[in-house]
């Protein structure tokens, strides 16, 4: 098996995983494989089941996609400045992993959307972190040597890459998109290093 990024995220209006699919690029810029995945919602009904499949977009992950990857990037949208729902859930699933110490060593970084500037993205990234610290996984930001991060007007923070979607819901910006495809390159060029 080839090995590959895990790009991991939860999008439920779409901007994450336009980023997602950005990082992605940035990995394979790199020349590792990008492997993207989502997590399927959860829902307040009791014994509700969504399908093996999504409807649309990226398939639903695994433990074994999270287990046998060489990095993983994390995106959530922000939630009350938490990641949401979701992805808590699919991470609180990984008790195993963490138990093998499967992800140990392992380089990692995260990336949020949110609506509002002010709207918790920096702590949506640090509640991001915090599992896969426990994992004992090598976190990843994004340098200043990035001149995005100081021209930006919307998203981009060095804990990650970040968008402001407004609330007009308005997609990535050039910069915040470039500054997805320098995490990802930055995963992969580490993942290279230290796991490949």
């Amino acid at each position: 098996m080839n090995p590959y990024v895990l790009v991991l995220y939860y999008s439920r209006y779409g901007a994450c995983r336009t980023m997602a699919q950005h990082i992605a690029r940035g990995v394979e810029q790199a020349g590792l494989e990008a492997r993207l995945r989502t997590v399927p919602p959860v829902s307040a009904e009791c014994e509700a089941v969504s399908p093996d499949i999504p409807d649309e977009g990226h398939l639903y992950a695994s433990l074994d996609d999270l287990r046998d990857c060489a990095g993983l990037i994390l995106g959530s949208p922000t939630r009350f400045g938490n990641m949401a729902a979701p992805m808590k859930y699919f991470l609180d699933s990984s008790s195993a992993l963490w138990l093998s110490g499967a992800l140990i060593d392992k380089p990692a970084a995260v990336f949020t959307s949110s609506n509002s500037l002010h709207g918790g993205q920096e702590s949506t990234l640090l509640s991001m972190m915090i599992p896969l610290f426990h994992h004992g996984m090598m976190l990843l930001g994004l340098p200043y040597s990035h001149p995005e991060l100081t021209s930006t007007t919307g998203g981009g923070t060095p804990y990650g890459a970040s968008h402001v979607g407004g609330q007009d819901n308005r997609p990535p910006d050039a910069a915040e998109l470039q500054l997805c495809r320098a995490l990802g390159e930055r995963v992969a060029l580490t993942a290279k290093k230290v796991v490949v």
